[in-house]
């Protein structure tokens, strides 16, 4: 192991040309934090282009759930109004932009529950696997009554279709996994986390071997084809949404375990 920089939060370990980031709150299936997003971002920020890294693999610890989404606990210290949410979503964009310009390729190797933000991750990564029991999805009009970014509806349409991206918004279903695989969401299915595992850092290994510019020019191909889907002002929209009464129910709602009664206003 020749670097290893733990948090009780977020693991990161390198091991030769192959770094791993592990949510690691199991507990929570690994519902994320600010600071779990910031040091992911950090992470992707600081690969050097000609360093001895050639792969990253982003996983979520315990077996049940690459990760949950926004712990929605931390949208309590939101004032009301849009400016928190306004400011989070930039914040957002900013970690996502990171793991897109990452100069090395990135795996999500994808255990069971893939949802929210942590689903945004996995279509911001390069290449996605999963275990059979995944479940994939954004059911935020049934929980939080926020909004997906426009870069984000554009990251999940990329890898979807338009049509499928929309219909798990407004649907709030989450797909399985023999639906990812047939649209190309994720390119491989396994029964185990741990086949799931054996697998990632396997292709991890073989990309380390092949050419780190034709890795870099695809990765960089994609980052601009997605940057132009979403070049779109959306500040309007994630206003009328995180400053709703709707956000607040949907927020009291889910920390007091009821079901919400949203008024559209």
């Amino acid at each position: 192991m020749q670097d290893k920089a733990s948090s009780s939060e977020l693991i990161w370990e390198v091991d030769g040309p192959v770094g791993v980031v592990t949510f690691n709150r199991p507990a929570a299936h690994n519902a994320l934090t600010f600071d779990m997003y910031d040091r992911l971002g950090e992470i992707c920020a600081g690969v050097r282009a000609d360093g001895a890294l050639r792969a990253i693999i982003i996983t979520g610890a315990g077996g049940r759930a690459f990760g949950a989404g926004t712990d929605i606990s931390l949208f309590r210290a939101f004032q009301p109004g849009p400016a928190d949410g306004v400011a989070y979503e930039a914040l957002m964009e900013r970690m996502f932009e990171r793991v897109e310009a990452c100069p090395v390729p990135t795996i999500a190797a994808i255990p069971g529950v893939c949802t929210g933000g942590a689903a945004a991750i996995a279509a911001a990564c390069d290449l996605r696997l999963a275990t059979r029991n995944l479940k994939y999805g954004f059911p935020i009009a049934r929980t939080l009554a926020n909004c997906l970014s426009a870069a984000n509806i554009a990251r999940v349409a990329m890898l979807t279709g338009v049509g499928r991206a929309v219909d798990m918004v407004m649907t709030t279903r989450l797909m399985g996994a023999e639906e990812p695989l047939a649209v190309g969401l994720v390119s491989e299915l396994f029964d185990t986390p741990e086949a799931l595992m054996q697998r990632a850092h396997a292709l991890a290994a073989q990309i380390a071997t092949q050419a780190p510019l034709t890795m870099r020019a695809a990765k960089e191909v994609v980052r601009r084809l997605r940057e132009r889907a979403a070049a779109i002002d959306d500040k309007d929209l994630i206003a009328l949404c995180y400053g709703s009464a709707d956000f607040q129910e949907g927020l009291d709602a889910f920390l007091t375990k009821r079901t919400p009664k949203f008024a559209g206003r």
